[in-house]
């Protein structure tokens, strides 16, 4: 197949940036550069990989999920369907915890998922450790290969708790926080199952909030305040249109909130504290 042919099969597909995928597959399973791909359009590619691969995206599976690993933040990591795909919306989250947290701070990830926020942030900050905290053994397990790999394991402790129930005595044992960070599911019951269909096979979990996709921040708010040190923070990705409802949420404890804008203008990132 041409990268031409490859192309309008993911257009027919409804694949939005088709020629863009077409070029990141052909480059990941034969190994070539972009530019040699583009330089030769009339290549043909066959191999019994590509059909797989071709056959699973125009079927609306992740690519990032075939390719099993994705760039966030200038690190890599493994993916699979036991975690949320990491997003570039994700990295303004991971740019002010390391603008903001103090010389050798110590906090905690929350549904840390493929662990990309805590483990990138340990990346760019070697002065900070981490504890990172997700409810599914298998997630877990993946976000401490991840920090393996990326050469923060010593500073990255991963700790099995549920966050819509009390903190486990395992989890208190690690507190006080400097501060707390978390992208948390925040979509709306109702809206999650007229996403596109890719979000389909991602965690179910991982993507809903609630019926107003705010239970995560109550729950994180109410049970984690006490672990957080008198001066700590808490850092959340939220959704475009809860801004307001976290400034409520963050009043109701009797703390101040800040919203960070994306490049869009959306409001991309809560900061709360007392």
């Amino acid at each position: 197949m041409t990268l031409r042919q490859i192309t309008e099969a993911l257009q027919d597909a409804g694949i939005e940036n088709a020629r863009e995928e077409a070029l990141l597959i052909v480059c990941a399973l034969f190994g070539r550069s972009r530019a040699s791909v583009l330089a030769d359009p009339a290549a043909d590619f066959e191999s019994e990989a590509l059909f797989a691969a071709l056959d699973k995206r125009v079927a609306r599976y992740p690519l990032q999920y075939i390719f099993g690993e994705w760039s966030f933040f200038g690190e890599t990591y493994r993916v699979s369907e036991d975690c949320l795909i990491p997003r570039s919306d994700t990295e303004i989250l991971v740019e002010r915890a390391i603008k903001d947290l103090p010389r050798g701070a110590y906090f905690a990830d929350l549904c840390t998922g493929s662990g990309c926020v805590a483990i990138s942030t340990l990346a760019h900050r070697p002065d900070c450790t981490a504890v990172a905290v997700d409810v599914f053994e298998k997630t877990l397990a993946l976000a401490t290969e991840n920090a393996e790999r990326n050469g923060v394991r010593e500073r990255f402790c991963p700790v099995l708790c549920d966050l819509l129930e009390q903190p486990t005595e395992e989890l208190i044992s690690k507190a006080p926080f400097d501060a707390i960070l978390s992208n948390p599911p925040y979509i709306r019951s109702a809206v999650v199952d007229a996403l596109e269909p890719e979000l389909f096979f991602e965690p179910r979990a991982a993507l809903d909030g609630g019926a107003d996709g705010l239970v995560f921040y109550r729950k994180i708010v109410e049970n984690f305040l006490p672990l957080l040190k008198k001066d700590g923070v808490f850092l959340f990705e939220i959704g475009f249109d809860q801004a307001d409802d976290l400034r409520d949420i963050a009043r109701e404890h009797g703390l101040s909130c800040e919203i960070e804008n994306d490049l869009s203008g959306n409001a991309r990132v809560a900061c709360l504290k007392r």
